[in-house]
């Protein structure tokens, strides 16, 4: 696959096993220790994934990805020593793509980014001939990847975006949480579907969108989710 991957992790050794894994998969890897690097290296070298540990001297996990976020729609795994949800949510609140929660086998890890390397976009993104979506006021350009809600633009993840994307697809229909993951994650995708939960939250959040009187997703009780009346 021959993609760019930093991780970022400042237990040394185990940064090391995880890069090992990841070349033999094929993968151009680097390593850096502290949070300060990690952005430094992020800004210099541009890679496609990011493996991020949370508790990072210098700048902790969740500054780093806040940080790489203005300026980078990489993929970022976020790692854990802490089991709380608490720690699982504030990082994908800023923009983390998927968690793991140490101890954690370097396989898993690697079979999760080749998921998110392999998200069928075209299934979700119509060419670009075809003319942006509009659902009240929301309006969403699949081709240029960029989105407005009442005329001003939305700065939204990648996974963000691709979960709109798949739900506007199809706007009419009640989507369930393993529907999205297979959309947006990929079909071989593996951890706990609640994911989606998390990152419709923050989609919400970024639209401007009230969960108790959605203009733009609708939670569909006992289901999933379908886009609003906008």
């Amino acid at each position: 696959m021959g993609v760019r991957v930093l991780v970022v992790d400042d237990e040394r050794s185990l940064a090391k096993v995880v890069a090992s894994y990841l070349e033999r998969d094929g993968h151009e890897v680097s390593c850096v220790f502290d949070g300060r690097a990690a952005v430094a290296a992020v800004r210099r070298d541009q890679p496609d994934v990011v493996v991020l540990d949370l508790a990072l001297p210098g700048l902790d996990g969740i500054e780093v990805c806040r940080q790489i976020r203005t300026f980078t729609d990489c993929y970022v795994v976020m790692l854990t020593a802490r089991s709380e949800e608490v720690d699982k949510l504030i990082g994908l609140g800023v923009g983390a793509d998927d968690y793991l929660t140490k101890p954690f086998s370097p396989r898993e890890l690697v079979a999760r980014i080749r998921a998110m390397l392999r998200r069928p976009r075209a299934t979700v993104a119509p060419s670009p001939q075809q003319p942006a979506r509009a659902i009240g006021a929301l309006r969403i350009d699949t081709a240029g990847r960029e989105v407005w809600v009442d005329g001003r633009p939305v700065e939204l993840t990648r996974t963000e975006f691709d979960l709109l994307a798949a739900l506007s697809a199809q706007p009419d229909t009640a989507l369930r949480r393993r529907q999205l993951i297979d959309l947006v994650w990929g079909a071989d995708w593996v951890g706990d579907e609640h994911l989606v939960d998390v990152h419709i939250g923050h989609l919400r959040r970024k639209l401007g969108d009230d969960p108790a009187a959605p203009r733009f997703i609708r939670t569909v009780r006992g289901v999933g989710y379908r886009m609003g009346q906008g």
